[in-house]
């Protein structure tokens, strides 16, 4: 029988796990409910890849981006691990190919949005598969007290609990508040927690107050030119100013690239690409880009603003560094920037659909 070192090194080409890696990885395969909480960059995918290999069966990911679910499918594509997604984004014809296949055992992982299990004919699929494991990435967007909150996430838990066939069930996180974290293995009926340091002593964290819109623009032109050979990301609060912003940086002789939920999926498909192979040297974004993205050369990270969490932030700027190397986040901080932030709070109040928790752990009880 093959063993988790032996994959990890004929696939990954690694000789020895992260921190928590293997803790999570046995954890899983013992068949316990398992929460890992792991820093950006600690290598949290491969802890469920690699039970998806060794499990008999099929492992479905519940994912909350298409560009996270096609990064990471093109990465275990490339290293010869069968997998593939269903989303919005693919054809109605294409899709019945892939089901049909995922039905044949062609895959051995295929990842999804919460919202697919909400459709009666795919969930019907599901109850057929050999299902053995079911991974919540990203799991902190479950909770109504962790940033980015996914009210679909909070529904597809009971679909799943329902499931006939029974997988075991794993999730995954960069960032959880220990009420986030309580919460998590309550709300999913955790047996194991693996949690490891969030420290990343390559990042070096500078703030920079008090600038004027235009001074901000003036900074980050002057930075990317500063750094011509280092990829980077600068996150903008709102869709306008990244369109801006990447106007400016084009203007100014710099390679440059927009994305955020505006775009037109090929939009945002074809400037992901171009970043992740290098045809451009700065993406700028809303917080629509980047969880999940395995791109290990980011030198930097600037904000325009402030960010909406401290966890927001922790996330945003663990996307730099993840190979190790020295990196660079710079905060631009303005007092409007709390003014932005109130209104996405308010507006988020008016607008989420209220969850009936209570009857969700009713159910379970």
């Amino acid at each position: 029988m093959t063993t988790t070192k032996e994959l990890l090194r004929s696939v990954y080409g690694y000789d020895s796990f992260r921190e928590g890696q293997e803790a999570i990885i046995d954890s899983v395969l013992l068949g316990k409910r398992t929460l890992g909480i792991m820093p950006t960059g600690g290598g949290k995918s491969l802890t469920y890849q690699l039970p998806a290999m060794l499990l008999p069966g099929t492992t479905m990911v519940v994912s909350p981006l298409i560009s996270l679910m096609k990064n990471q499918v093109d990465e275990l594509v490339a290293a010869g691990v069968p997998a593939t997604m269903i989303n919005s984004g693919v054809t109605i014809n294409e899709i019945k190919k892939r089901l049909a296949d995922i039905k044949n055992g062609v895959y051995k992982l295929f990842f999804i949005a919460p919202e697919r299990l909400e459709d009666p004919y795919f969930y019907r699929f599901i109850q057929a598969l050999p299902l053995s494991l079911v991974v919540i990435d990203e799991v902190h967007v479950l909770s109504q007290w962790g940033h980015d909150f996914r009210p679909s996430y909070l529904a597809s838990v009971d679909l799943i609990e329902k499931l006939s066939n029974k997988p075991n069930l794993m999730a995954l996180t960069a960032t959880a508040t220990q009420k986030v974290q309580a919460d998590l293995v309550n709300i999913l009926s955790i047996d194991k927690t693996v949690k490891t340091g969030f420290a990343r002593d390559n990042l070096a964290i500078k703030i920079q107050k008090g600038l004027s819109q235009q001074e901000k623009f003036d900074f980050v032109i002057a930075y990317a030119k500063n750094n011509p050979n280092d990829i980077g990301i600068i996150y903008a609060g709102t869709r306008k100013l990244v369109d801006e912003t990447s106007e400016l940086l084009v203007k100014s002789g710099i390679s440059a690239r927009a994305y955020h939920a505006g775009m037109l999926d090929y939009e945002r498909e074809a400037a992901q690409d171009a970043f992740l192979y290098d045809d451009c040297q700065v993406m700028v974004a809303t917080n629509a880009f980047g969880m999940g993205i395995n791109k290990t050369n980011v030198r930097y990270i600037i904000h325009l603003g402030m960010p909406g969490s401290i966890e927001a932030y922790y996330q945003e700027i663990g996307r730099a560094g993840r190979d190790g190397l020295a990196s660079e986040t710079v905060l631009l901080a303005s007092p409007r920037d709390v003014q932005l932030q109130r209104f996405f709070i308010d507006n988020a109040d008016n607008q989420t659909p209220s969850i009936d928790r209570e009857s969700l752990q009713n159910y379970r009880k």
